[in-house]
């Protein structure tokens, strides 16, 4: 089975969410990247998740989530505006947090489980994965799976140790 069949099988997206997703982005120009553990997985050996995280120009956003609103679910949160549909249990989720958005301008293509998307750069994802493994408001259990997605990119690219607090470092033994 190709890697994007199996995703969207994981997924049961019956709808073709990911697909008309990306489809609404690329038809309006809208600058994104993904970000968070399928950005990991275009790095290293990917681990499925039924999980996108994105993030899009905050020019952009609002005019985003109209489009998006008016063929998908939107819930707004306070970090994270969640996409959804009846049919699929694909959970994308644009992040909000302004500290994502410089991750745009490094962005490149990359292969996301059989799925060509524009992806935030390695020290990025890695950035972003260790403010996710310090955020005391999320779960325990998302917070050991950031410090093993943290431990795979430092595996792929050990060079990018020194950018990891200490703290973080001492949780991965």
């Amino acid at each position: 089975m190709q890697a994007l069949a199996f995703w969207k099988a994981v997924t049961m997206d019956q709808t073709d969410l990911l697909e008309r997703l990306i489809g609404l982005l690329k038809s309006h120009a809208v600058r994104y990247c993904a970000i968070g553990g399928q950005a990991v997985n275009a790095y290293v050996e990917p681990v499925v998740s039924l999980d996108l995280d994105l993030v899009v120009a905050v020019d952009q956003l609002e005019d985003v989530v109209a489009w998006l609103g008016q063929e998908f679910s939107i819930k707004r949160f306070a970090h994270s505006i969640n996409i959804s549909e009846p049919g699929s249990a694909l959970r994308v989720q644009i992040q909000t947090d302004p500290r994502y958005a410089a991750f745009l301008e490094h962005a490149s293509e990359q292969e996301v489980l059989g799925l060509v998307l524009p992806v935030a750069s390695l020290p990025d994802v890695l950035r972003g994965k260790v403010w996710a493994a310090q955020d005391p408001e999320r779960r325990a259990s998302k917070r050991q799976k950031d410090l093993a997605d943290i431990a795979r990119l430092l595996e792929r690219a050990p060079a990018l140790r020194a950018g990891v607090p200490q703290e973080i470092l001492d949780r991965l033994l």
